[in-house]
């Protein structure tokens, strides 16, 4: 399991979790979505502006 904290968010991610890729975005303790990595495709909830910008760099980062 990853998780990282940046901007205000957790992003919690599993290793040989069922496909496609994701990671689970929370902000105060509740799951706020659902983000298919490396595409960023909303699976579930929302992404704003700062979420995306924050996973566009925890990508380029190699983090996800």
């Amino acid at each position: 399991m990853g998780r990282k904290k940046r901007g205000g968010y957790i992003f919690e991610w599993w290793m040989g979790d069922h496909t496609p890729k994701h990671v689970h975005v929370y902000k105060n303790g509740i799951q706020i979505a659902k983000i298919g990595i490396p595409n960023l495709i909303v699976l579930q909830g929302a992404m704003t502006k700062k979420l995306k910008k924050i996973l566009q760099e925890m990508i380029k980062e190699k983090i996800l």
